[in-house]
């Protein structure tokens, strides 16, 4: 029973020992634990690492010497406060003072939040043609408008289409491609530039813009409509058409039609296309048009008869077909000196934006590929040039990256870039009237410009019809000797050579293209 009990006893003064000793054993790791666990916050710091000296001097320092870490909450109070919301714009902020003679956009019946846009886009007084449409197209009546390239008419139809999808609230419900306003024109860069125009103006306005052009991914465009509604669509007559036949847009809602350079349509062979599309749009006595052009022909004055009711017909005849800010000359020159003389016209007088022309789009290639081997920054616009790049194009010639721009007539209307000097038609057109588009590139919005001509032997005859169109005589002078001064020869870098071949492959890849869907598009008209 004894040894029993000692057993017992023993068995349980050996558990406490363990337990104490476990005990003993768990505090003392404890305590090695807390003592390893002091540096870590001065680890989470990246420039704490200091040897235990500098510690230890830290900790010896008396409390006034740790103030400046105290005093880190203070000098995040003395940062400056967050700027206050900007205030609410108001038409106060939007002075113009009325004018003789001039008309303000404050005097007609338009949104502040499209008024507040005006004048972010810089306009004081609506020009000639803006007035008139203005004044005509906000009573609900359809308008045909002529003006001369460069007058303001982009803005005239667009603040007027805005002005009405703002005042008439959307159906409850629609599709999502089912757009409110349509806007046709015959070119993918004038289209992209409506559009750009368009989204400056509803930049305050709660309204989406789209624009659909061929040459550009179909299904990212699609995509466009998968996200929002479209209230202003702006497109070229035949891509549009291909979005309505795969009835991915709908034109029943269309209550405001526009089309954008009429006549160059008709020249261009859309008018069949546009018949399809205006037959999907409601009826004219319950849309409103808008036909707006350069010029108008007899043909067109009678499609607008057909597709407008009781139009306002708004003419702004120039004093002169040509802008009186663009001095025009013209060089009689041999066809063998015209590249030496435009090399040594682009370099002896510096010019840093310029625009070329040529009537066809091999001689674009030809220009452009001879001005980047001789060390100017150029490109090319034209049927050729995919999508993609001729707006990488338009946007480096606008912000000042390139230099030259050569083009076909496919730029020559529609297209405004600031700050334009020369325009350059390497040869004549074959229509007086692509002259007058041409040479109204530069010489825009009240600056002045200058436009230089070659006349060789092969298109010397085109000078008399341009003429009779100016009515006034062009002087042929021959250029000065050093204009035709040799051009010095030069070697292309590796970087140049590659970026030359690169586009000459890219070209010839558009071009093969272009020559498929041609090709598709007459077996389809043969079947």
């Amino acid at each position: 029973m004894l040894k029993a009990l000692k057993k017992l006893f023993g068995a349980t003064d050996a558990s406490v020992d363990k337990n104490q000793q476990a005990t003993r054993k768990d505090s003392s790791t404890t305590a090695t634990n807390q003592a390893g666990a002091q540096p870590k916050p001065a680890r989470s710091a990246p420039h704490s690492r200091q040897p235990q000296a500098s510690q230890a001097r830290k900790e010896s320092r008396p409390p006034q010497n740790t103030q400046p870490e105290r005093q880190n909450p203070p000098r995040a109070e003395a940062r400056p406060d967050p700027k206050p919301a900007a205030k609410p714009w108001s038409r106060s902020d939007f002075v113009v003072e009325p004018a003789e003679g001039k008309t303000r956009f404050h005097d007609f019946p338009l949104p502040d939040s499209l008024m507040q846009a005006i004048q972010a886009q810089g306009f004081s007084y609506c020009t000639p043609i803006q007035a008139q449409v203005l004044g005509n197209t906000l009573k609900g009546h359809d308008a045909i408008g002529r003006a001369q390239t460069g007058t303001g008419k982009t803005a005239a139809f667009l603040i007027s289409t805005i002005t009405q999808l703002l005042e008439t609230p959307p159906p409850d419900e629609r599709f999502m491609g089912e757009p409110r306003a349509l806007i046709i024109a015959p070119t993918r860069e004038l289209v992209m530039q409506i559009a750009n125009d368009a989204i400056g103006l509803t930049k305050h306005c709660n309204l989406n813009v789209m624009s659909f052009v061929g040459g550009m991914d179909l299904d990212k465009q699609i995509k466009q409509l998968e996200k929002r509604h479209c209230d202003i669509l702006v497109a070229t007559p035949g891509r549009l058409l291909d979005f309505c036949n795969r009835g991915e847009v709908h034109l029943d809602l269309i209550e405001v039609l526009i089309l954008d350079e009429a006549d160059r349509m008709l020249d261009m062979g859309f008018i069949p296309q546009v018949r399809q599309i205006i037959r999907q749009t409601p009826r004219k006595g319950d849309r409103q048009t808008l036909l707006f052009s350069a010029t108008f022909s007899d043909d067109v004055m009678n499609l607008s008869q057909q597709w407008t009711q009781d139009p306002a017909i708004v003419e702004i005849e120039p004093e002169r077909a040509a802008s009186a800010n663009v001095d025009q000359q013209v060089y009689a020159v041999s066809s063998s000196d015209k590249y030496t003389l435009l090399y040594n016209l682009i370099t002896q007088l510096d010019l840093t934006r310029v625009m070329v022309f040529a009537n066809r789009k091999d001689q674009v290639r030809r220009i452009q590929e001879r001005l980047v081997r001789d060390g100017i920054n150029a490109a090319q616009l034209s049927g050729d040039v995919p999508q993609n790049k001729r707006v990488r194009t338009l946007d480096n010639f606008r912000d000042g990256t390139l230099r030259v721009l050569v083009a076909t007539d496919v730029a020559g209307r529609g297209i405004h870039v600031d700050g334009i000097s020369h325009v350059i038609n390497y040869t004549l057109p074959d229509d007086p009237e692509d002259y007058i588009h041409r040479i109204g590139r530069t010489g825009r919005a009240g600056a002045k410009g200058t436009s230089i001509s070659f006349a060789c032997e092969d298109d010397a005859f085109q000078i008399q019809p341009i003429e009779e169109l100016l009515g006034n005589k062009l002087v042929c002078i021959p250029p000065e000797t050093h204009m035709l001064q040799k051009v010095p020869a030069r070697n292309q870098t590796d970087d140049e050579r590659a970026a030359s071949d690169a586009n000459e492959a890219e070209q010839a890849a558009a071009a093969a293209a272009n020559r498929k869907r041609a090709n598709g598009g007459d077996r389809q008209r043969r079947r």
